[in-house]
């Protein structure tokens, strides 16, 4: 997709509002679709009731602020993004809005609906000063399934309308076995988010993975194979990314993990053997008057609450093999949750293409303009979405990942590989998609993409391949230009800041500059993809 995306949907709202002059509604939507290319991508939670898509969003948030209970909020489409004082604003299906009051109740924020029942409410808007949220939105939506159709067709309408796109860019969806109602959920998301399944953006998470092995500390490998399983299954590998485990009561416990908990669950670990294993052999025990420890059943109800039985588990044996603070086992705990590989899946597909996802949900939401109220002079509206269309490669890279999970490339096994490695499966750094170590140089970058470019162009003339051969290598071809042209556009970089800083012989200060830039750029990015979830503005509250 060219660098300019954004700045060639601006100019095709520009054309669209030339064409609707004097039309108020068409105007209005023309002013919101402007907004949305400006604003943070649009990644929603959904799932299944009781999937535990408020808790996720706590765990990725690392604040307690989404509702997880049973309430009248809970059942509301609920959006979070940064604002630089915490509000709370409910829209309502009037069209009037109303703002809530903030506090909090027990650690948690409360949603105060003024009486109000869900049914009256279209949804709510969390600002919240969190850093993380100034660079993408999250939206929480009420379980699919439900048992109150109103609840199920809240998600949908937003999610899934029959009769427009997506209001979402991206989903990540949960799921704690693979049912009918998931396959058609994400069925529906693909062809109103990406039109006609155009490509695919949705993440399949496999949540509560810690129940698949029922507590036991060895339940996220289980729940590993299972995910792997559920990738290669043809019905859902054509319509998520990829399928993640991952233990949302223990991740938002951990990214919330209090002095006082870490306090009890140190004990717990100091217990003599005997006695920890009598407490831990289910949760119902856990929680019963015992003298095998001096912690109330209050505080163990609790821990109970906070990390579930296999939580509290797991951080005993984390303690016992060596964690000595409460910092320490909140990373432990994160990196065995599963929270990470989530985080690094977002990164590496969604945020560095928020740009065209963003474009696509106006184009598409201009498609629907036209379809709906067509006006003299919009074909050039509609000769700018074919446009967009045909220069949205990362769409079509999107779609051909999904198609590599589903039914495999037609191509031969380590020529499959290496073509889902260039389509973006493990990245979209230049470096990523040639199989490189992150940091490489650019001279190594560039023989290998000449390298790569070179054989994908040999595959491209072979007179037997057949349509979708060919379609495949054509893409892959495409995508070694854009690394090419990437690779060129560095280089010259590096050229120019060597010039402005020139090396003394016998310096060793004066060592190539641009070395030292990308020196530091690749630390950056590490340090990075571990860090740029941390939405909370202290990852580990103490208390």
């Amino acid at each position: 997709m060219p660098a300019g995306v954004i700045a060639d949907t601006e100019e095709l709202l520009r054309t669209t509002r030339a064409v609707y002059v004097g039309d108020r509604d068409a105007l209005a939507l023309v002013d919101q679709l402007e907004a949305r290319l400006h604003e943070p991508l649009r990644l929603a939670i959904a799932g299944m009731v009781k999937a535990g898509k408020s808790t996720l969003l706590n765990a990725m948030l690392g604040e307690r602020i989404a509702a997880t209970d049973t309430a009248e909020c809970t059942r509301v489409v609920t959006w979070y993004r940064y604002s630089p004082t915490p509000r709370l604003t409910m829209h309502l299906r009037d069209g009037t809005t109303a703002r809530m009051p903030v506090r909090r109740e027990r650690g948690l924020l409360a949603f105060d609906l003024g009486g109000r029942t869900a049914e009256e409410i279209e949804w709510i808007d969390v600002g919240w000063p969190l850093e993380g949220l100034s660079s993408l939105i999250l939206i929480d939506t009420p379980g699919i399934a439900s048992l109150s159709t109103d609840t199920s067709a809240r998600t949908a309408r937003f999610l899934t309308p029959e009769d427009a796109p997506s209001a979402a860019d991206a989903v990540v969806y949960l799921m704690r076995h693979l049912h009918g109602s998931d396959v058609r959920f994400l069925e529906a998301f693909r062809d109103t988010a990406a039109g006609a399944g155009a490509s695919v953006c949705a993440l399949a998470v496999l949540s509560r993975s810690d129940e698949v092995g029922s507590g036991r500390i060895d339940s996220l490998l289980s729940a590993r194979r299972v995910a792997r399983r559920y990738e290669r299954d043809g019905a859902l590998g054509a319509l998520a990314l990829g399928v993640v485990p991952v233990a949302g009561l223990l991740a938002e416990g951990a990214r919330t993990l209090r002095e006082s908990e870490y306090i009890a669950l140190r004990e717990l670990a100091g217990l003599e053997r005997a006695k920890r294993e009598s407490l831990l052999v289910s949760a119902d025990r856990f929680v019963r008057e015992s003298s095998a420890t001096g912690l109330s059943v209050s505080v163990r109800e609790e821990l109970l609450s906070r990390f579930g039985i296999f939580g509290v588990r797991l951080a005993a044996a984390v303690i016992r093999g060596g964690v000595s603070s409460s910092s320490e086992l909140s990373d432990a705990l994160i990196q065995q949750s599963g929270l990470i590989e989530l985080q690094e899946f977002v990164q590496r597909h969604f945020r560095p293409r928020a740009d065209v996802l963003k474009a696509r949900s106006v184009v598409l939401q201009l498609q629907a303009l036209i379809r709906r109220a067509p006006k003299p002079g919009c074909e050039a509206v509609l000769a700018g979405i074919e446009r967009f269309r045909a220069s949205a490669h990362t769409l079509r890279e999107l779609a051909l990942l999904a198609e590599a999970r589903a039914d495999g490339l037609p191509l031969p096994e380590p020529q499959a590989r290496e073509a889902e490695l260039i389509l973006g499966a493990a990245g979209v750094t230049a470096s990523a998609r040639l199989g490189l170590p992150e940091g490489a140089p650019p001279e190594e970058i560039s023989r290998r993409v000449h390298t790569q470019i070179d054989q994908w162009r040999r595959l491209s003339a072979d007179p037997t391949a057949d349509r979708a051969r060919s379609d495949v290598v054509n893409a892959v071809l495409r995508s070694l230009a854009a690394v090419a042209s990437e690779t060129v556009a560095t280089r010259a970089l590096r050229r120019a800041a060597h010039v402005d800083s020139p090396r003394r012989p016998g310096d060793p200060a004066g060592q190539d500059a641009a070395q030292q830039s990308e020196e530091n750029e690749g630390g950056l990015r590490r340090k990075k993809r571990l860090q740029w979830f941390s939405l909370g503005a202290q990852r580990h509250p103490l208390g």
